[in-house]
């Protein structure tokens, strides 16, 4: 339906509705463009990324899951989840961060640079001389000389101090348009394009890439387990792949020809256009153990020409071969096999018997207990340095201000403590070699040891430490086992065995009860009968024939005893404890067909130390425990494989951002404009100074231009 005017002129609603649409449309895109480009919008992606980076810096990022999850509980490990904060460099919207800072920049730039080129070659020689009186740098000089005299030797002059002129002329009028620093717009453009050049070489070194595989090429993260050259293609990643970071492990005389790139849910594996092979691994040690240096001699192999070469990877000195850079990182076993001699925790058999082992390999360990057990070999070191410095208190010193029960719980935390977890400790040494394992029941649930090979001094005495924990989370608490006359663990054994043994501790109660009340005492058959009765209980009590063992069972015993009383009963208690174990000993010996000790103050401290490791040992958690007896070690190298094509990219964005804050900082503009103008009488001229920054520089620069342009027009010649 038309409308029409007086004036023949026909209005269409519905035409004007849509130029309002589409102007509306160009004002909306236009507020948007402006929004990005603006520096508050820049300022807060930086502000931003600052703190992305502070979080990724405060909390550890790409490890396992599991840590996360005893780190912060199951509620907050999802909810930190959620938002990547476990590898934050890589998360979806730090990389849109980052991307909205390149778009920023960039239209930035694309906005205000030709601008700045064309204001760099401009000469603003428009202005006028009312305009140039307003400047607040101004001064003006009256001179019977000639105009084109004076023409001469100011631009004579203003070259000599390094400005670039232009010569204009006006109506009655000359300008001298001069500037000087122009390039200082250089600094703005090129901090600005440093940028954009360091967001996209550090975009193209990041997992962007491989998460575009994983997003539009269906690859996923392996999470089983199998032979690398047997995983499928959806989860391996072709040479093509611009950019990546992983790691191989080579143990000697093997070879390898991908990398592991870990993820959140798996691994991707990375083909590589070679084939390395591990000759040999060095290591050089300080006095102390402490690793010095670490290297790897391998042999390359080139899928495409068949050529090798031999090359020696060091720490900072790696090995770059088309464009992929092979890194020098650690080091781990490479499958050492381990002799060990397993000896039962339980039982009144003290018999060990033999166990093999190859490190990343699993063993079966059948009929102990009645329960078939698996022994996972996680770990083998020959060297550890252990901080062996003590603060001198005796670990089985009881504070007599506890009660009975909190001495002996006080004194069980201090058997399994750590054998270096005193802070202040800088005695560091190397005390030998030790095997790292996992024992896993048939129902799944495994507890991890750590076990040295040799005994290791420790407030004077020389012990075998059998770590244990239940978690990886938890620290290793060690159970200390005291080393017999020959530096072995057989007498510790052999007693425990005997203590195991009902019918050996009736005798030993029997032989203790003889030894301590001798016969030519008045009622000494009923005084011995009494007292073989209550060392049979104290070591049935300490053996665990009821529900607990140990210390912890004694102290419950003792509990049923009046508070006033129990101090007195707990001394008893440990005299008949000790001498009918001394009794139990000797006759576990005798029943072995070894002969008797002499009770030594050296044997005696050895069954003192003994009962506290026989008392630890009832929360030891393992059917056995297994001492390293010999090793063939075999040696692997870690290499963390790169291509980082990005690199070099960002090393030109920082070659522009220091050229760029170069220019900003140290190249000042200047403009000034020289109106030279007849008077009737001569010249009168009229000077102006202009800078973007006002210092104290420039005031000093201004002063010295106006002095010098004076002497030049009072004398007449440059």
């Amino acid at each position: 339906m038309e409308n029409k005017t007086d004036t023949g002129i026909v209005d269409d609603p519905v035409a004007d509705t849509g130029g309002i649409q589409i102007a509306t449309r160009k004002l909306w895109l236009a507020d948007a463009i402006e929004l990005i480009s603006s520096m508050r919008f820049a300022i807060s992606l930086l502000t931003l990324i600052s703190i992305a980076s502070v979080i990724g810096t405060v909390l550890k990022q790409n490890e396992p899951m599991p840590n996360y999850v005893n780190q912060f509980g199951p509620f907050w490990f999802e909810v930190f989840g959620k938002f990547s904060l476990y590898s934050v460099y890589s998360a979806w919207w730090f990389l849109l961060i980052m991307a909205f800072l390149v778009l920023s920049t960039s239209l930035c730039l694309i906005r205000n640079a030709p601008k700045m080129l064309k204001d760099m070659r401009s000469w603003r020689d428009n202005v006028r001389e009312q305009s140039l009186r307003n400047f607040r740098h101004k001064a003006e000089w009256t001179s019977t000389h000639r105009r084109s005299q004076l023409l001469a030797d100011m631009t004579q002059h203003l070259a000599r101090i390094g400005y670039k002129f232009k010569v204009v002329e006006k109506e009655g009028a000359t300008l001298i348009a001069a500037k000087q620093g122009a390039g200082n717009k250089w600094g703005y453009i090129f901090a600005h394009a440093a940028i954009v050049i360091i967001c996209i070489g550090g975009m193209l070194d990041s997992e962007l890439p491989i998460r575009f595989q994983q997003w539009f090429m269906g690859k996923v993260p392996f999470d089983g387990n199998g032979i690398i050259a047997n995983i499928p293609q959806q989860h391996r990643l072709s040479l093509a792949n611009p950019t990546f970071r992983g790691n191989t492990m080579i143990p000697e005389g093997a070879s390898s020809n991908t990398a592991i790139i870990p993820q959140q849910t798996g691994v991707l594996i990375q083909d590589l256009p070679f084939t390395i092979k591990l000759n040999k691994f060095t290591i050089d040690f300080y006095s102390s153990g402490m690793p010095k240096l670490f290297a790897s001699d391998v042999e390359v192999t080139d899928h495409e020409t068949g050529k090798k070469f031999n090359s020696t990877i060091k720490v900072n000195q790696p090995l770059i071969y088309k464009g992929v850079a092979v890194y020098q990182s650690s080091f781990e076993d490479g499958g050492s096999r381990l002799k060990l001699a397993a000896f039962p925790m339980s039982g009144a058999s003290a018999t060990s018997f033999e166990v093999a082992g190859e490190v990343g390999g699993n063993t079966p360990l059948s009929g102990q207990g009645g329960n078939a057990y698996t022994i996972e070999w996680s770990g083998f070191r020959p060297f550890n340095v252990e901080n062996m410095t003590r603060n001198g208190a005796d670990v089985r010193a009881v504070n007599t201000g506890k009660s009975f029960n909190e001495k002996f719980s006080a004194d069980l935390d201090k058997h399994l403590g750590s054998a270096a977890k005193n802070a202040n400790n800088k005695d560091l040494k190397n005390v030998g070699p030790s095997v790292q394992y996992k024992l896993r029941d048939k129902t799944g649930q495994a507890r991890e040891f750590h076990n040295y090979m040799q005994p290791l001094l420790v407030d004077g005495d020389y012990m075998f430490l059998a770590g244990t924990r239940d978690s990886p989370a938890d620290a290793f608490r060690y159970l200390r086992i005291p080393a017999d006359d020959n530096d072995s663990v057989n007498e510790w054994m052999r007693l425990r065995a005997a203590v195991a043994n009902p019918a050996l501790r009736e005798a030993a109660a029997q032989r203790y009860a003889a030894r301590a009340l001798p016969a030519k005492l008045n009622n000494a058959s009923q005084m011995q009968m009494q007292l073989a009765e209550s060392a049979k209980k104290s070591l049935g009590i300490f053996a665990g024939d009821g529900k607990q063992a140990g210390f912890v069972a004694i102290s419950k015993f003792l509990e049923q005893i009046p508070a006033a009383d129990q101090g007195k009963a707990a001394d008893v208690f440990m005299k008949i404890l000790n001498g009918s174990l001394w009794d139990l000993w000797m006759l576990a010996r005798e029943k072995d067909g070894l002969p008797a000790l002499e009770l030594t103050e050296k044997h005696g401290r050895f069954l003192q130390l003994s009962i506290g490791a026989m008392s630890d040992a009832y929360f030891y958690g393992a059917p056995v425990y297994l001492q390293l007896r010999g090793f063939d070690e075999v040696k692997a190298s870690v290499l963390q494989v790169t291509r980082s094509p990005g690199k070099n990219i960002v090393y030109l964005g920082c070659l522009f951002l220091v050229i760029g804050v170069f220019a900003m900082f140290y190249i000042r503009e200047r403009r000034c404009w020289i109106w030279l103008k007849d008077d009737g009488h001569g010249t009168n001229t009229l000077m102006a100074l202009s800078s973007q920054r006002k210092t104290l520089d420039f005031e000093k620069e201004f002063g010295e231009l106006k002095a010098q342009l004076g002497q030049v027009i009072s004398n007449g010649q440059a």
